[in-house]
């Protein structure tokens, strides 16, 4: 819920999968979130307020927020890991193909990340995985794949592995937030065991998929903020606030005046 200039950070990634043809969400939440729920729901108070000033901007934009999609909240007891709050979804879900996305992860893009992803799995009929290139350093922060390139920007994985040293990394493709993924995934996830933290972790039960059929990884096209950690947030709450044409140019005049050393 921390804003992003002026919008939550979860909304941007609401908004790219509603612009990517998501027509249902599900947001997985543990306690003391509530403040999610109430973001995304019809405010009267606030709306009753608006229209007797007569501020049709803004109530136009709260209205919206909430008529963005249809969106119901499950609650993850435990923090098991990002394996099982997948799990926990299932009975929601069903027998579908289905999306999940980090909410830290921001991807600025003229087409969404999402959308991006969701062509490449209407051609293949496979899972599909996010992916971009880092520092080889920096590998280990992430879920690494072993590529064999098949076409512009596409792999097929032949391997996953979460977190490597360095040295044993297959690649510098690290998989980001954004995955498309076959419901079969679920019954691997139910029989993967935790790792070493008690955390399930979705690269294990991906592997175990890929023993099964296909993964393609997509380098997307697009700009990724990490605005799980400060100095990404920092970046991103920059870097968005020069692309707003209300903003942009204002802000560009402020930083440019300031005597850095």
């Amino acid at each position: 819920m921390l804003p992003l200039v002026d919008k939550p950070i979860i909304q941007y990634v609401v908004e790219e999968a509603v612009q990517s043809g998501i027509e249902q969400i599900i947001i997985v939440t543990a306690g003391g979130k509530r403040a999610i729920e109430d973001h995304f729901d019809r405010s009267f108070e606030l709306e009753s307020a608006l229209a007797r000033k007569g501020d049709q901007r803004l109530l136009k934009m709260v209205r919206e927020i909430s008529d963005l999609a249809d969106i119901c909240y499950i609650r993850q007891k435990e923090q098991l890991g990002v394996g099982h709050a997948i799990l926990i979804t299932r009975d929601l879900v069903g027998n579908e193909p289905f999306a999940v996305i980090f909410p830290d992860d921001v991807i600025e893009s003229p087409t969404p990340c999402l959308k991006q992803m969701i062509d490449v799995y209407e051609r293949y009929q496979c899972s599909v995985v996010a992916v971009e290139r880092v520092p080889r350093e920096e590998v280990y922060k992430y879920g690494v794949i072993k590529p064999r390139p098949v076409g512009e920007r596409l792999f097929q994985v032949e391997g996953l592995v979460e977190k490597p040293p360095v040295e044993e990394a297959p690649s510098d493709l690290t998989i980001v937030g954004r995955y498309l993924i076959n419901p079969e995934i679920f019954d691997l996830i139910a029989a993967t065991p935790p790792g070493r933290l008690g955390e399930i972790q979705i690269t294990d039960a991906l592997s175990l998929l890929l023993q099964h059929q296909p993964i393609y990884a997509y380098e997307f096209e697009g700009r990724r903020y990490d605005t799980g950690t400060p100095l990404g947030f920092l970046k991103a709450s920059v870097e968005v606030a020069l692309q707003r044409p209300d903003l942009g140019a204002e802000f560009r005049r402020y930083l440019a005046g300031l005597q850095l050393d």
